[in-house]
């Protein structure tokens, strides 16, 4: 636990470097690596720190946990936040369900406004 605390004060005041170092333990915690116990919360709560500094995987991750209400509240707006900027970097999964997100009806429970025409875009730059 200490040493995964050390990674996440490193990730939020070092390098981009140090940065894969907390997408690395948010990965560890959801998956049950690198002797680190699963804790889905604590996965969430690594990838938004790595997520907030730009790192565009951290950011899909973040999203799909936001969209999918795993280790916090489900909150599709976040999770198009989250999406847009890692799509906005080129990662293809997040233009897909960003795509997908924006597709769907307010009284779908998605929240958000359906816009086809942005949808039809960000499916488009995945498909490139």
């Amino acid at each position: 636990r200490t040493i995964a605390r050390l990674l996440v004060y490193s990730a939020s005041r070092l390098s981009r470097v140090s940065l894969q170092h907390s997408s690395t333990t948010g990965f560890a915690c959801c998956e049950h690596r690198r002797g680190v116990p699963q804790n889905i919360g604590e996965a969430a709560r690594y990838y938004r720190l790595a997520a907030e500094q730009g790192l565009a995987d951290a950011q899909f991750n973040y999203g799909v946990f936001c969209d999918r209400g795993r280790g916090l509240p489900q909150n599709f707006g976040e999770a198009a936040r989250y999406f847009r900027l890692a799509a906005e970097q080129g990662n293809v999964a997040s233009q897909l369900n960003l795509g997908l997100l924006l597709l769907e009806e307010t009284d779908a429970g998605s929240m958000l406004p359906a816009a086809p025409g942005e949808a039809a875009r960000f499916l488009a730059q995945a498909a490139q």
